[in-house]
């Protein structure tokens, strides 16, 4: 696969997008927070159908701008405020990696909720999101994080293909524990 991410300056994908696609196959994905496209384009390689949305302009004007130069076809970013929670389309795959902890800790409810109103059954739900906890205090101030469980019991009745609370590096160094979950709805 062609370095696309490389080619623009870009992160690679985060590892858990890169573990998830070994299980699931290509399908409408949403991408939340997807920054100046990292994942997505990731995803579009694979053969993704790709919603990219993240509340920054500048951000999905790069990634529209590296969707321009590259002519790709699979990839449609959009402005758009995930605390909104209105989706208005539904995915076999949503993935929300390192970004619930930069929106307001009174929306993060109504979030999850709208992610899994808008999966498609057996379809797949990624997150990855920063922990404060009394082992690992979060050495960021984010404006939410996680306690401990506190994810796993927002997916009762999903199936748990991947559930962890590790700890993990930032890109920046910062050590902190992370809430991982990739679950499957119902059928």
């Amino acid at each position: 696969m062609e370095d696309l991410n490389g080619r623009h300056g870009l992160n690679p994908p985060h590892s858990e997008i890169v573990q998830a696609c070994r299980i699931i196959e290509p399908c409408d994905v949403l991408d939340m927070g997807c920054s100046s496209g990292r994942n997505a384009l990731y995803l579009s390689q694979l053969g993704f159908k790709v919603t990219a949305i993240d509340a920054n302009p500048q951000a999905i004007a790069m990634l529209q701008s590296i969707v321009d130069q590259e002519g790709i076809r699979t990839i449609a970013p959009q402005v758009y405020d995930i605390q909104q929670a209105s989706l208005d389309a539904d995915y076999g795959f949503i993935a929300c990696t390192v970004t619930l902890m930069f929106i307001d800790p009174a929306r993060v409810d109504a979030v999850l909720s709208d992610m899994q109103q808008r999966t498609l059954p057996g379809g797949y739900n990624l997150i990855v999101c920063a922990m404060d906890t009394a082992e690992y205090p979060c050495p960021i101030n984010f404006p939410f994080t996680f306690r401990p469980g506190e994810l796993s019991a927002h997916y009762q009745g999903w199936e748990l293909v991947n559930y962890n609370e590790d700890l993990g590096t930032m890109h920046n160094g910062a050590q902190l524990q992370f809430a991982t979950l990739l679950a499957r709805k119902p059928g």
